[in-house]
């Protein structure tokens, strides 16, 4: 599948945090997850996927820690905190909707007015 030409930085923390749902991973691992789950049609870079996880950490959705367990340099290992759960429903909640929208307007189902 091809890459998206769109600019989806704007859903990478609901990415990041929907990724973390299932176990902690490092930055690296991450972004491998995304490219899983999406069939390789999303990829972000390190200029783009490593600010993004820093103001997740800064809003405590995420917490980190230093894993230096393994061969090879320390890595920062990410994990989804309570308040990232919470942000996590919000997000499905809001793309749920948005999602409905588009849908709506793609397949011109007009929108019911109150009487």
């Amino acid at each position: 599948m091809k890459k998206t030409p769109l600019n989806m930085s704007g859903n990478l923390p609901g990415l990041i945090l929907s990724v973390l749902e299932a176990a902690p991973l490092h930055g690296y691992g991450i972004a491998r997850e995304i490219e899983k789950r999406s069939a390789d049609a999303l990829s972000f870079g390190e200029g783009t996927l490593y600010p993004a996880l820093r103001l997740l950490e800064q809003a405590g959705s995420l917490n980190a820690k230093w894993d230096t367990s393994g061969p090879g340099p320390a890595r920062k290992v990410y994990r989804l905190t309570p308040s990232g759960k919470e942000e996590l429903i919000r997000l499905r909640e809001a793309w749920a909707e948005y999602a409905r929208s588009i849908e709506n307007v793609l397949n011109g189902v007009p929108k019911v007015q109150p009487a």
